[in-house]
């Protein structure tokens, strides 16, 4: 059974506007709506949104397209994901989706879902032309992924890393959901982050591997209004 939990509580207060972040629309179409589109055409069976600022507008957006979980106050990535209570106790596999990434593609969600036939945890990375402050993938010598150090963390050695975190993952569900008992809040934000999965799984022998998408452009976030346009100039370049 393949199963997604979309993150889209955020606010999004560099968009300069009262909507809902997932609600802003790239060429037309919401961003939320472009993700779970992309999900279901991906093969996805069961989507949980897990939703929190303003989310009655969020739902009617989205009403029929999947169930909801309500995430207030919002204590981080690891928090948001715990919301998703539909999918404790169950079986298949299931992506972590960020609700402000709406480029994604089918075939790159398809990817995930195959490299997890046979992982514990995938992350999705990408090569970036401006690595910038993201997250960066550590891996040992033999190209196992070891950690994901955020950039404010790293030290000068894993800041010259050019493979960075997406923050978009695919679970074994049943250790998904085992993990994140483990996962504490003992940093200076106070907040879970779903990160800290890599070091669960690995201290439990677990493996955890990376599937890395070839074109960067694919994975960006929207954080603000120059974002949106870009976002929106890619995907009129892709759809030609």
């Amino acid at each position: 059974m393949k199963r997604a939990i979309v993150l889209a509580a955020g606010k999004g207060t560099r968009m300069k506007s009262e909507l809902p972040k997932v609600l802003h629309e790239v060429n037309g179409k919401s961003m939320i709506n472009m993700i779970l589109d992309n999900l279901k055409l991906a093969g996805v069976d069961e989507i949980v949104s897990v939703v929190g600022y303003k989310h009655e507008l969020v739902e009617k957006e989205v009403e029929g397209m999947c169930e909801f979980a309500i995430q207030e106050p919002q204590l981080g990535t690891g928090h948001a994901v715990m919301q998703a209570k539909q999918f404790e106790d169950k079986d298949g596999i299931t992506v972590v989706a960020s609700g402000d990434c709406p480029c994604i593609k089918p075939e790159t969600f398809a990817s995930m879902f195959e490299a997890c036939k046979d992982a514990d945890m995938v992350i999705l990375t990408a090569k970036p032309k401006d690595t910038l402050s993201y997250g960066r993938i550590i891996r040992d010598n033999k190209g196992n992924v070891e950690k994901i150090v955020e950039f404010k963390d790293a030290n000068e050695e894993e800041r010259q890393v050019k493979e960075i975190n997406t923050g978009i993952y695919a679970f074994d569900n049943k250790s998904l959901f085992e993990g994140l008992l483990k996962i504490n809040n003992n940093n200076a934000q106070n907040e879970y982050y779903i990160t800290d999965m890599v070091e669960i799984l690995k201290n439990e022998g677990k493996v955890v591997k990376a599937v890395l998408v070839e074109d960067y452009e694919e994975v960006q976030g929207i954080n603000n209004v120059e974002e949106l346009k870009k976002a929106e100039e890619y995907l009129k370049r892709r759809d030609n």
